[in-house]
């Protein structure tokens, strides 16, 4: 696969090498051993910011799910792969042989983390639970993600991100919202979600061994982590012991919350302050609605946030989006134009800070990538290189293992023909 250079720059037509990293986990060696989204998604912004990330798949079956979801030019490598899995190498093992194992416990020897989302029973059934991993290095950081905490009911079922959005009652805001079924949000939302709590998890954890020289277990519960997420603004009224009003924050909720029509299409308001509210109803021709004391306090609003979004709907209608939006910035009110997912690809806002890279490659061509969002000053994310083949990376790898020649032939072939 073509290989970039950094965040910042195009990339090149052709090359191998990976860019030496600038990024604060650089000289970090991660074993990776998830699939689908939620792992993935916490282990590319691992490697963005400099890690080196070993994704080991298993050669049956063309290696992880994701590799086939949605066409691509080549198979194995679909358009939700290449987003989670950029700045990685690909290694296929068979964990079940027993070179396989040996391969796995040699790689974990020289690795600061080491992460899966295999439930505990069955990887510890393979020999590399926690105890046995921490007996390969003292100091391993062992990132488990998991569906469900180990000490609850759930701890052996599975977990996926239509489960935990129904479980978490996530899925029961939809509801609330339209007044009709449940329905799960059209988004990942689980599992990139969940994700993030695993990439600020193993942060924290490199963080604790950096000071204290002591790795550890770091559990990262699925349900607990979405449903944590979740009830932050909607818990609500069940703070409180005894609840005197209902969970779901009323103005998340309310089916009025959405973008607003104009003129000739739709746009994104979002009064907040007290001076903003009166300024926009002014310049709607409706001067005394922040006058009404459903309307003048932050709690009455929030109380009759519905009635307040029905006026917006009225108002956004009496002027065109542009004419909104050039009101609305020289009056310092929070508005944004709404964007279709089309859209968005030409944004001028993300054109401007260069969000959307392309890159060329022989075999799939041109596609696109997004630039890791955060920005650091002294030591920058970066794109090193493009998402790999499965077991584009086995002879670098495997191959320096110290396997002898013999047995290094066994591994190689034994994934090669599995593949």
């Amino acid at each position: 696969m073509t290989k970039v250079s950094s965040a910042d720059s195009p990339a090149p037509d052709s090359g191998r090498a990976t860019a030496p990293s600038a990024g604060p986990l650089a000289g970090i060696r991660i074993i990776d051993m998830t699939s689908v989204v939620f792992g993935p998604f916490a282990t590319v912004q691992l490697a963005d910011l400099g890690a080196e990330v070993i994704k080991i798949e298993n050669p049956g079956g063309g290696g992880e799910v994701m590799r086939n979801a949605g066409k691509s030019p080549i198979p194995g490598m679909g358009p939700i792969y290449l987003a989670l899995n950029r700045n990685k190498k690909s290694v296929t093992l068979d964990v079940a042989s027993a070179l396989g194992r040996e391969a796995l416990t040699r790689l974990l020897k020289d690795a600061d983390v080491f992460i899966h989302n295999v439930r505990m029973a069955g990887m510890e059934r393979l020999g590399f639970g926690y105890e046995a991993v921490r007996a390969i290095r003292e100091d391993i950081i062992y990132v488990h993600c998991a569906g469900f905490g180990a000490e609850g009911p759930y701890a052996k079922r599975q977990a996926f991100d239509d489960l935990i959005q129904g479980a978490s009652g996530y899925a029961d805001l939809a509801a609330r919202r339209d007044g009709g079924d449940p329905s799960y949000a059209p988004s990942l939302i689980a599992d990139k979600t969940s994700g993030l709590y695993a990439y600020g998890a193993t942060l924290a954890a490199l963080f604790h061994r950096e000071r204290t020289g002591v790795g550890q277990f770091v559990q990262v519960p699925m349900l607990e982590a979405f449903t944590h997420f979740h009830l932050v603004e909607n818990l609500y009224g069940e703070t409180f012991i005894p609840a005197s009003y209902g969970m779901a924050y009323t103005r998340s909720i309310n089916p009025r919350r959405k973008p607003y029509r104009t003129a000739d299409g739709f746009i994104c308001i979002v009064p907040y302050s007290d001076q903003q509210w009166a300024r926009f109803f002014e310049l709607g021709n409706r001067p005394g609605v922040f006058d009404d004391p459903r309307f003048s306090s932050y709690r009455s609003r929030t109380e009759h946030i519905g009635d307040l979004y029905a006026i917006i709907e009225e108002v956004a209608l009496t002027r065109t989006t542009d004419e909104w939006l050039t009101l609305l910035e020289e009056e310092n009110i929070p508005g944004m134009r709404f964007n279709t997912n089309e859209d968005v690809l030409e944004d001028p806002h993300l054109k401007a800070v260069g969000f959307f890279q392309e890159a060329e490659d022989a075999e799939l061509g041109r596609f696109r990538t997004l630039r890791p969002p955060v920005h650091m000053s002294e030591s920058p994310a970066s794109i090193r290189s493009h998402p790999p083949q499965l077991g584009a990376d086995n002879q670098e790898i495997l191959g320096a293992l110290g396997f002898d020649d013999a047995e290094l032939r066994q591994l190689l072939d034994s994934v090669a023909r599995d593949a």
